[in-house]
């Protein structure tokens, strides 16, 4: 029972600090008299974000079935940016070959991350989102031997990972007593593994999505550019499972922003951009009446650190780019 809370006192490999991240209760931000928000702190990964989960389990899982083999099969994978991270850190810990495809609009960080970590790296063109990214890495795959692509927006050990972890971490942390379970989506492991389990323990638990206003797909709108890194790919993946979900809300791109600016310097929680939309999106809702006395736990899927290069600290940047050093008295 205190293995699903508690780390190993010496661990013997990286994948094994993955997960049993903490909850925080939002103060200063969140106004008196709403429902409690809890946040689950994914940004306190060994590699800062919720996906160190999936890079974990998609590749152990596969390599427990036989279907891949340290020293020999080429792991490729089309990510965002977390996804990438993450299975970098368990294919250098693991020791396979990693060729990751990512669209050019990725922040300069996550490069230089997954370069870090041993990891190839393959730019595709923006303008064709994820979707070009997913098409690149297919054809890579078929030139490349013993290549083997995870696939995370439809691998079922992605799901898994948040049904056996994440889900029964928050039913414990909570003693039960959650209400509502809100995320962003990205390809929907996080909130369909982890809202199976709890709608399993509370059938009244409601599960809510989030995605970008701009990009609108799971409430049937059309796809379009947004800023908020991680999550509306512009699809619904198959690891969505949309009869699990509830609700969904919709989020702009400079309301994510706004929250995840307020959210370090107000609650000292330092997050990225579907941090922001999912904090924000949570507030909506324990400012309804029928939330009084209720409780909400909101995904920090993760750190602000990996954005430093991009639209969410541009004028922080530019401010201490300019700064200049002051006399010191002698």
């Amino acid at each position: 029972r205190m293995s699903l809370l508690t780390h190993p006192k010496i661990a013997s490999n990286i994948t094994d600090l993955i997960g049993r991240t903490p909850l925080l209760r939002l103060n200063k931000v969140n106004p008196a008299g709403n429902a409690e928000v809890l946040l689950k702190l994914e940004s306190m990964e060994p590699c800062s974000s919720v996906k160190d989960r999936i890079g974990f389990s998609m590749i152990d899982a596969a390599e427990k079935r036989g279907t891949i083999v340290p020293g020999r099969t080429v792991l490729v994978e089309p990510t965002s940016g977390n996804t990438g991270v993450a299975l970098a850190m368990v294919a250098a810990a693991r020791g396979y070959t990693l060729i990751l495809i990512m669209p050019d609009s990725m922040s300069l960080e996550r490069r230089v991350l997954f370069r870090a970590f041993g990891a190839k790296l393959v730019l595709t063109p923006a303008a064709k989102g994820m979707k070009g990214a997913i098409r690149k890495a297919e054809s890579i795959v078929a030139s490349t031997p013993d290549a083997f692509m995870l696939q995370q927006f439809e691998n079922p050990d992605n799901v898994h990972i948040h049904y056996t972890t994440t889900g029964p971490e928050v039913w414990e942390q909570t003693d039960g007593a959650v209400d509502v379970f809100l995320g962003g989506v990205g390809t929907g492991g996080t909130i369909t593994g982890s809202c199976k389990f709890l709608k399993e323990k509370n059938p009244a638990l409601k599960a809510i999505a989030v995605e970008p206003e701009e990009s609108p797909v799971l409430s049937g709108g059309n796809p379009g550019p947004h800023k908020i890194q991680g999550i509306g790919a512009g699809f619904i993946p198959k690891n969505c499972d949309m009869s699990i979900v509830d609700e969904v809300i919709k989020v702009h791109s400079s309301d994510a922003i706004a929250m995840a600016r307020r959210l370090a310097a107000e609650e000292g929680v330092l997050c990225g951009f579907s941090s922001g939309a999912a904090v924000t999106a949570a507030l909506r809702v324990a400012a309804r009446p029928e939330m009084a006395g209720k409780r909400i736990v909101c995904v920090i899927p993760s750190f602000g650190e990996r954005y430093l290069s991009s639209a969410l600290f541009s004028e922080i940047t530019d401010e201490v780019r300019a700064q200049v050093a002051e006399d010191v008295p002698e």
